[in-house]
């Protein structure tokens, strides 16, 4: 059962009006979390529920703010994700949150990206290498994904968790029913590696529910997906 009372912890949600940044605030506030959400532009903030804190920031123009932000809070979850043809971007944006958390001492969760896992068929490729896995018009995030990945690794004394999408992130129902993996693709029935954008709000709040009750563990990269059982005919 969730707790939905009110308590004191803070959660700061970056990329707050993103497919996955909406569906974090939703599930924080339900958990009662008191939530900040972040995002460039302020329309989009204004569509948020009238309880969340919102605020309008350009992390590469303004990182020391980020840092401001980050110390006044429990946790923060990122979801950033750039606009079509700026997707080279994302690496830096979040190494200002990373940096942020560095200085503030603040757990983050990030949003990471399905690039580096493996797939689930034993060769050995990953979900970039795979020959003709990826369609064109994904790689540009799929790289900037990878390169996220990689700046991780300067980051060990920082608490962050990455959390990875299966291949398919889609709209669909919260079901709160998924499975958690590492470094492999989690596939459900049919062989298909997906979740919904709502479930993936659930799993990332799940997370940091886990890192309160256990006090927030060492980076770690974790994926999650759903694995539906077929009834027997």
């Amino acid at each position: 059962m969730i707790n939905t009372t009110p308590h004191n912890r803070k959660i700061v949600v970056f990329g707050a009006t993103g497919d996955v940044g909406r569906e974090v605030v939703s599930e924080a506030l339900l958990r009662g979390y008191q939530v900040t959400a972040i995002a460039r532009e302020i329309a989009k903030l204004s569509a948020l529920p009238d309880i969340v804190a919102r605020q309008s920031i350009d992390i590469l123009a303004n990182p020391e703010i980020v840092a401001e932000v980050l110390a006044d809070h429990d946790v923060a979850v990122s979801a950033l994700r750039p606009a079509t043809g700026q997707e080279t971007l994302l690496p830096e944006m979040t190494r200002v949150l990373l940096d942020a958390a560095r200085q503030c001492k603040t757990p983050i969760f990030v949003t990471g990206g399905a690039a580096t896992l493996k797939l689930a068929d034993g060769s050995g490729h990953t979900v970039l290498s795979a020959p003709d896995f990826l369609p064109g018009s994904v790689r540009p995030i799929a790289e900037a994904c990878q390169q996220v990945d990689i700046l991780f690794d300067q980051y060990d004394d920082v608490r962050w968790t990455c959390l990875r999408p299966p291949a398919m992130l889609i709209p669909g129902e919260k079901t709160r029913n998924y499975v958690r993996g590492t470094d492999t693709l989690v596939t459900d029935h049919d062989g298909v590696a997906r979740i919904s954008f709502a479930d993936f709000g659930v799993a990332m709040v799940d997370l940091v529910d886990a890192g309160f009750e256990a006090g927030i563990s060492n980076p770690q990269r974790l994926t999650v997906g759903y694995q539906l059982q077929v009834a027997a005919a």
